[in-house]
């Protein structure tokens, strides 16, 4: 009898198994956007991050400019790092960013 029990248990928790594996397949699927690094994508994000101050006349954050430009906030800094070594942007208080 006790030979029952035991495959009555390795039944139960072998149908409960295949669940579980469809759980973190469904996880599994969703991919983080990547972010390509080169001298011609840099530059596009400079040019997005420059018409959004131009458009803004103003200050902007990090945050306001990636929002604004619609980019992400580490396209924006790539493009910001672009920006500030050609000279053509000033920090502000409170960390804002204008252009030049």
């Amino acid at each position: 009898m006790a030979e029952k029990k035991a495959t009555t248990k390795k039944a139960a928790t072998a149908e409960k198994a295949p669940a579980a594996k469809k759980a973190t397949a469904a996880k599994k699927t969703v991919k983080a956007a990547e972010l390509v690094v080169n001298a011609e994508n840099i530059g596009f994000k400079a040019g997005d991050v420059y018409q959004a101050l131009a458009a803004a006349e103003k200050a902007l954050t990090v945050e306001e400019i990636a929002a604004a430009a619609k980019i992400s906030a580490e396209e924006t800094l790539l493009g910001l790092g672009w920006l500030f070594k050609e000279g053509k942007l000033v920090s502000a208080e409170d960390n804002k960013i204008v252009l030049a």
